[in-house]
């Protein structure tokens, strides 16, 4: 373990992750409350070789992302919930060409302007549904300042292997947090690269299903030329309207994710061996239900936590074996109730499921959490 240690903040922390996983490259538009991602990235980027530029816009950052992933460069662009509805013609893009990217988005409250300065957790639904059409989804969603440093070395990691984007999607709280980190030495973590094609230039096809559902991917300026398009399209990368064609590659897309679910679906059980009662929670909202939890057996109530830390692909199969252990299960979050209808989703009537919502801007705490368990229990 590193012996270098600082006292920063999550979004700070958020950069430096970026940059142990090996990204180079970084284009956005400054957003609250996101904007200090940027700020580091274009402090940091230079000294490593890398390059940082400001665009005119969300969605010309977005674009510039996919560019430079392209030509074979970790690439990442920060924003929060209007910047997020901005890009998301390009993040279909990226889904469709399956290029690998990571963009991280400080939630904060919404629709529209919202409250630019107020805690939210309000984007997950857009994290999987933004963009329009059938199409693959990973969110990642830290709890704090360390995670949010190891996530996103997780996401490029994700992003790299499976040649799609990513989401990182911390909520206000802990983007502006600061607590102390701790920094992995190089190769502490795993860093994962994508995989290069290892046939000649004139037989590389981009889409090629021969070596698997994720088809090794080319740099353009490496010597291969191949086709991008946002258009359904066969496995040389052009055009195409054949119905079989179409089926098979949106269904591979999906697919690739979906065989990987175990892979990639991560969370953290607290004090629920035994617990009648569960909370299921994520981001700042997970850290005042565990101290909500430990108050509760104190007073004799068998309460326990679980942290949703992957939210895309939904931890389906753990939430509905919770479902069988536990009498009730409590889900508060900063929205109007979005992981309580996929939390319901799957328990399938297994067991009862309420809501705290809160969406005025200020976090929900510890004594909130606590009443309703006192009120289930």
């Amino acid at each position: 373990m590193s012996n270098k240690v600082a006292f920063m903040q999550g979004n700070e922390a958020c950069a430096h992750g970026a940059i142990y996983a090996g990204c180079r490259f970084f284009a956005g538009y400054p957003i609250t409350p996101s904007t200090e991602v940027a700020e580091v990235m274009a402090s940091e980027l230079p000294k490593v070789g890398g390059s940082f530029i400001q665009m005119e816009d969300e969605i010309a950052a977005m674009a510039a992302v996919i560019g430079a992933s392209l030509t074979g460069v970790k690439a990442l662009t920060a924003t929060s919930g209007p910047g997020f509805s901005l890009k998301q013609e390009n993040i279909g893009y990226a889904c469709i060409t399956e290029v690998p990217c990571v963009i991280i988005n400080v939630m904060r409250g919404g629709p529209s302007t919202g409250m630019p300065t107020g805690p939210s957790q309000s984007d997950v639904m857009q994290a999987k549904w933004g963009t329009h059409g059938d199409h693959p989804a990973i969110c990642l969603v830290p709890a704090s300042v360390q995670e949010l440093f190891t996530e996103t070395v997780r996401a490029f990691n994700l992003a790299e292997k499976f040649r799609t984007p990513v989401t990182v999607m911390p909520d206000e709280i802990v983007g502006h947090m600061r607590e102390r980190v701790v920094f992995p030495e190089p190769g502490e973590l795993e860093v994962v690269n994508r995989t290069a094609p290892s046939v000649p230039p004139g037989e590389y096809r981009p889409y090629d299903t021969r070596f698997g559902d994720v088809p090794p991917l080319a740099a353009f300026g490496s010597g291969y030329r191949f086709h991008v398009t946002g258009l359904n399209k066969a496995e040389d990368g052009f055009p195409t309207t054949r119905a079989d064609f179409v089926q098979a590659e949106e269904e591979r897309q999906v697919r690739k994710i979906e065989n990987a679910i175990d892979e990639i679906v991560t969370w953290e059980e607290y004090l629920l061996e035994d617990a009648e009662i569960a909370i299921v929670a994520f981001g700042s909202t997970a850290r005042s239900a565990r101290y909500a939890v430990n108050e509760a057996r104190k007073n004799g109530i068998k309460a326990g936590l679980f942290r949703i830390i992957t939210y895309w692909p939904f931890p389906e199969k753990q939430i509905a074996a919770l479902a069988s252990q536990v009498k009730a299960i409590i889900t508060p979050e900063m929205n109007l109730g979005m992981t309580l209808h996929e939390v319901r989703r799957c328990v399938d009537g297994k067991a009862p499921v309420s809501g705290i919502f809160r969406v005025d801007g200020e976090p929900i705490g510890p004594g909130q959490i606590l009443a309703r368990i006192r009120e289930v229990a």
